[in-house]
């Protein structure tokens, strides 16, 4: 008997696309914020971590401001040339936003800004496609760190295991990860139950602008496009 063409399945957890009005809303975020704060800086990040992130928003609330999202209505907020651009030379931020990039609002002296983004890191365990950075290898021999239901999990993994009198035990070496390549879920979940952390959130600054300067803190920067503009 064919299928019923009124049996399909609805999603009840589809959520609203952002549309017009919510770029809108950040480009006039970030416009009353160039009129609020006394420096704008561009930096990047990776391993990014909300939780982290959240906490050092909170800490900074009442003298900074950040804004993550899309490059491109962050380039436009601020202007993408000398004739767009929304405060004199706020245009050379725009040419730095690219990849994993935002914004940085603040009345805070550069220096303390240095210091505190230098300061900024977080340790975690690395997601599936994360880096290793580190070889991990674990010898033949019993894991006792590891209660004996963990056993049917560790092999899903990969793990050469057994149970030995109650205790897991490895049958042979095993490679977790090697330094340089990318982790898989498999390595990712072992690593997270040996407790090896090898994830940082960092927070680098860029560039920075205020109506009298721009400078830029990473050295390799080509400004050769941002001098002549």
């Amino acid at each position: 008997m064919p299928k019923s063409k009124r049996n399909r399945p609805v999603t009840l957890s589809k959520t609203r696309k952002k549309g017009r009005e919510h770029k809108e809303a950040i480009v006039n975020s970030i416009k009353q914020a160039l009129e609020d704060y006394s420096s704008a800086y561009v930096f990047t990040f990776e391993n990014m971590r909300n939780l982290k992130l959240k906490e050092f928003r909170e800490q900074l609330k009442s003298s900074s401001r950040f804004f993550l999202g899309s490059n491109k209505v962050m380039q436009v907020s601020l202007g993408r040339s000398v004739a767009d651009e929304a405060k004199p030379g706020i245009h050379k931020l725009s040419k730095f936003l690219r990849g994993d990039a935002g914004l940085f609002f603040t009345n805070l002296e550069k220096e303390e800004v240095q210091r505190l983004f230098e300061e900024f890191e977080e340790h975690d365990f690395a997601r599936t496609g994360c880096m290793a950075t580190e070889k991990v290898e674990l010898k033949e021999g019993p894991l006792e760190q590891f209660s004996h239901e963990m056993e049917p999990f560790l092999r899903k993994q990969g793990l050469p295991v057994r149970l030995n009198k109650g205790v897991i035990e490895l049958v042979s070496d095993y490679v977790v990860c090697e330094e340089g390549q990318p982790l898989s879920p498999e390595s990712a979940r072992t690593l997270r139950l040996l407790g090896i952390k090898m994830a940082t959130f960092r927070l680098q600054l860029v560039c920075r602008w205020s109506p009298d300067d721009f400078e830029a803190y990473r050295e390799g920067l080509d400004l050769s496009d941002v001098e002549s503009s």
